[in-house]
């Protein structure tokens, strides 16, 4: 039955990404004269994330905090990350930022072309001149207004735990000097977990936004430091959301 059900969510997934992907390429078009941040673009994906993530009859969302993120601060947005199924719905927070994604997305068909369009910033990980390079645009982005959002672990999580803080991230807040936004996720590793294609069954997702942390408030100016304070903050967060819904 979950081999059946997952046939049937790819094939709505895929289809809907690949009809969807003329109308966000005109809406790039005509916007491409005057929106140099990409901004239509962004919010057509967005408009995509939310209806990919709505439409799906095989989970239930609950997003927490969101109003927690400020408009018009420019923020490092951080997120755990336990499925491919975190990056579509990140966008339900409606967020404007600056993906950043490893450079193997941007050689998917399709996924690479909105990759592209949106103008996010790509990093092949294992070359030192490309993450020097990713790290120059993240820079710029932050100091133009532009949030940027990514997972500081890298990769996704194999036990649904939270794992190692890199500290690109933490690099850049220092740098930028602007707040990091955590946000936390959890249920995606139970639905899709990592290397895996079958859909679990019908799960809750939380989605929860928790509070800003000022480069005042940071305590440290060692990003290896700070990497770790996040890892702590968001894996007690993590507790308290399973505890909850344990209750």
């Amino acid at each position: 039955m979950d081999v059946l059900k997952s046939i049937v969510v790819w094939l709505i997934g895929i289809t809907l990404i690949v009809v969807l992907f003329p109308v966000t390429l005109i809406a790039w078009l005509l916007a491409l004269p005057f929106d140099r941040k990409r901004k239509v673009t962004h919010a057509m994906l967005i408009f995509q994330g939310l209806f990919l993530s709505y439409t799906v009859p095989i989970w239930k969302i609950k997003i927490e905090g969101r109003k927690k993120a400020v408009k018009g601060t420019t923020y490092v947005i951080i997120c755990n990350h336990m499925s491919i199924l975190d990056i579509l719905l990140v966008m339900c927070l409606r967020y404007r930022f600056k993906w950043i994604s490893k450079i193997e997305n941007d050689k998917l068909p399709i996924i690479g072309w909105y990759l592209k369009l949106a103008d996010y910033i790509t990093v092949n990980r294992g070359d030192k001149e490309s993450k020097e390079k990713m790290m120059e645009g993240s820079y710029k982005c932050l100091k133009e207004g532009s949030s940027i959002m990514l997972f500081p672990e890298g990769t996704r999580s194999t036990d649904n735990q939270i794992g190692f803080f890199k500290r690109g991230a933490f690099q850049l807040a220092l740098a930028a000097q602007v707040p990091v936004l955590p946000v936390l996720i959890d249920g995606t590793g139970g639905i899709l977990p990592k290397h895996g294609f079958i859909f679990g069954g019908f799960h809750r997702i939380t989605i929860k936004v928790l509070d800003p942390v000022p480069p005042e408030s940071f305590g440290t100016k060692n990003c290896d430091e700070l990497a770790a304070n996040f890892q702590m903050i968001m894996t007690d967060a993590l507790k308290e959301v399973r505890a909850e819904s344990n209750k």
